[in-house]
């Protein structure tokens, strides 16, 4: 009897550890983002679980695809989250990486007439629509006493944005990191506005109702967010190591990937009151921009159940049981 019982728990034991092996997390990606901080980290070794990676060149499409459901998980700005929620995505953020918004900027070229936000009326601006760099742009004209009304926008891409800067077609693009640093070491821009008190800094990361509904997916995203927010610590204790890992992964001289990384100073963290508040002032901000057609409340967008502990201790939480 005590043989059999012992063999039946190490059946089941076994049983356990593969269906864990077996679950299979699917990530959204966008390059020089969670995968590279958690590579350089070797923060991926004897996962309990698969991964699978999907790289986006924007958070556009990285919106759609959690969306329609064909990833569990992704990293997404503030402004592109709010789009998807607006949309009818059937997504919530789980955590959120603080960060010096410095680098989310208004960039020109370096012999550009152009000193403050007040000289934005009757230019021409590139951006991606959407993005947070369409977002500090308006806030920085409004902080000027201009609208959308004043100037010219241009959605464009960043690299086609750049060149669009590049070549005088437009006068200012509206980047983030690391296009921004790369402008300001290698293509001789500089920075017109920061987004210092125009942009909170969040970013986070949003799963599926599907999968934080899924047990298994839900402890493998616990898991993950520790792996990240340890990865992240790592990363800013270390910043020669990893600039020069991540100039590699990305294909940027370590130069700018250096400037950019340091001066944001990302941060993981759960999500919490004031972060909430801040996402319904994005909100607003959007929604009275008409950028939005309907006011939002944002709270249903979030899921504070995910903890984050400092010193790559594995964490637990509710979202575990």
């Amino acid at each position: 009897m005590i043989k059999t019982l012992s063999l039946f728990l190490m059946l089941f034991g076994a049983s356990s550890v593969a269906n864990a092996a077996e679950v299979t997390l699917r990530v959204a990606d966008q390059k020089g983002g969670m995968r590279a901080v958690l590579e350089a980290a070797n923060k991926l070794n004897q996962l309990p679980y698969h991964l699978q990676w999907t790289e986006f060149p924007a958070a556009a499409p990285l919106g759609e695809a959690l969306n329609a459901g064909a990833v569990d998980a992704g990293i997404i700005g503030d402004a592109p989250l709010l789009f998807a929620q607006a949309g009818g995505a059937q997504v919530k953020a789980i955590a959120v990486a603080k960060s010096n918004p410095y680098g989310t900027a208004l960039l020109v070229n370096n012999n550009s007439p152009l000193k403050s936000a007040r000289d934005l009326k009757g230019k021409s601006i590139a951006t991606n629509r959407g993005s947070i760099g369409h977002f500090v742009a308006l806030k920085a004209l409004a902080s000027a006493g201009l609208t959308a009304k004043d100037v010219t926008f241009r959605y464009l891409p960043p690299a086609d944005a750049k060149l669009a800067l590049s070549r005088g077609d437009v006068d200012v693009w509206a980047t983030w990191e690391p296009y921004t640093a790369y402008a300001e070491t290698q293509d001789h821009m500089r920075v017109l506005v920061n987004g210092r008190g125009l942009w909170s800094g969040n970013t986070f990361v949003a799963a599926t109702d599907s999968a934080l509904a899924d047990p298994a997916k839900r402890k493998a995203l616990q898991d993950f967010l520790q792996r990240l927010a340890s990865a992240q610590q790592w990363a800013n204790q270390h910043p020669d190591a990893y600039s020069a890992t991540l100039a590699k992964m990305i294909g940027f001289p370590v130069q700018a990937v250096k400037l950019s990384f340091t001066r944001k100073n990302m941060v993981w963290q759960p999500i919490d009151a004031a972060t909430e508040a801040e996402q319904q002032q994005t909100a607003d901000f959007y929604h009275h921009s008409g950028l939005l057609p309907k006011a939002l409340q944002v709270a249903p967008a979030f899921d504070r159940s995910f903890l984050l502990h400092s010193g790559g201790s594995q964490a637990t939480s509710a979202a575990n049981h």
